[in-house]
């Protein structure tokens, strides 16, 4: 079993910066890769960044692509995602998952309000 928890919320101005992470627990935990989502208000759950646990390759959505840094401490068994120069429509309620074959583990969500 896998447990994910986010950490991060916060509310910002538009052009701040807010850094999430995701911690996980478990035994054994070996995703094939960890995935940042994105809940924003009146709007599908949508990916906004992806990095591949083994490699660290990593991809994002056009929208945050050259804003956001998603990256991971294998270690610590975390994932971050740095988010700059943030905008009023990054806001939403971001969640960690971590994908397996066949199933993805989530987290609980942790909510981000840029206010313009």
């Amino acid at each position: 079993q896998v447990q994910l928890v986010e950490s991060g919320r916060g509310s910002v101005q538009a052009g701040g910066s807010l850094r999430l992470s995701c911690a996980a627990s478990g035994r054994t935990f070996n995703p094939f890769a960890m995935d940042w989502y994105r809940l924003a208000p009146g709007k599908d759950r949508d990916l906004v960044a992806r990095i591949m646990w083994i490699t660290g390759n990593t991809n994002y959505t056009k929208s945050v692509e050259g804003r956001f840094t998603i990256s991971r401490d294998r270690a610590k068994k975390t994932v971050y995602l740095q988010m700059d120069s943030l905008k009023p429509e990054d806001t939403g309620v971001y969640y960690c998952r971590a994908g397996y074959a066949g199933r993805g583990y989530w987290g609980q969500g942790t909510q981000v309000t840029v206010t313009s």
